[in-house]
């Protein structure tokens, strides 16, 4: 589903920088993947090339077999808004929208009918618990309800993928509980395929095997198995191996 042969990112400039150093990845459709690594190790560098965001400066990304950094700009446009559903740290909710004209947003932009619109939103709002709020603005309601919002407006059009960076950064522990069992549940339901970038280890036990990167190289790779709880620790554990700064890895919830 989603392939990364063989990719490098060199960052010019006065002392050139190596962001990335030939990255493998395969992705199968319906896993649900996390990635981890210290601050600069290059997971969101990779994340913003799977995002299109960013360019390979050596290798391909596939994408369903297709490669979207040689589509043309109103094309490539197309593509992310069709196929890529993104979640970031900050939610990236318009203050100016009700919660369902953010939601809507990517339908709006491929023309799609205002009733068509208004039935996919209140069906997907039923399916994350956010009905009760679509009239409101993103500053009336919680960070957890706004993240929740967000998602929704990220799995609106049906993704092939969807790209999580940093989901729970700004959430207290109670509401990144409830929306990595929302992502989980999204993931178990709809098999949309999922990859988290993420430095909370609680975060990273939802997903079905987690990656790590260190200094832009691919460390090691774990999987889940049944038990979300030693896979936890499995987590610890390996991040405890990779170093990096202690504030990398502090937001330890259990």
């Amino acid at each position: 589903m989603l392939n990364v042969k063989g990719v490098s990112k060199t960052y010019e400039g006065k002392v050139s920088y190596r962001a990335l150093t030939d990255i493998q990845l395969t992705i199968e459709e319906g896993e649900f993947v996390g990635v981890m690594g210290p601050s600069g190790s290059g997971k969101t560098t990779l994340l913003n090339m799977i995002a299109t965001i960013d360019e390979p400066t050596t290798g391909e990304i596939l994408l369903n077999g297709q490669n979207p950094h040689q589509l043309k700009k109103n094309d490539l446009a197309k593509f992310r808004r069709r196929e890529l559903g993104f979640v970031f740290q900050d939610f990236n909710l318009l203050h100016t929208l009700t919660v369902e004209e953010n939601m809507v947003l990517p339908l709006t932009l491929d023309g799609e009918k205002v009733s068509e619109m208004k039935k996919k939103a209140a069906t997907i709002a039923e399916q994350l618990g956010i009905t009760e709020i679509m009239n409101k603005r993103t500053y009336e309601i919680s960070g957890g309800q706004a993240q929740r919002a967000a998602v929704a407006r990220a799995m609106i059009h049906s993704p092939s993928l969807l790209l999580a960076d940093e989901p729970t950064g700004n959430l207290d522990s109670k509401s990144s509980k409830a929306v990595m069992e929302m992502l989980e549940e999204i993931n178990r339901t709809k098999k949309t395929t999922m990859m988290l970038v993420t430095h909370d280890p609680q975060a990273a036990s939802y997903c079905q095997r987690v990656i790590f990167i260190r200094d832009g190289k691919l460390y090691t790779e774990i999987h889940r198995g049944d038990n979300r709880q030693a896979f936890f620790q499995k987590i610890i554990d390996t991040l405890s191996l990779l170093g990096g700064d202690a504030h990398d890895l502090s937001s330890i919830r259990v």
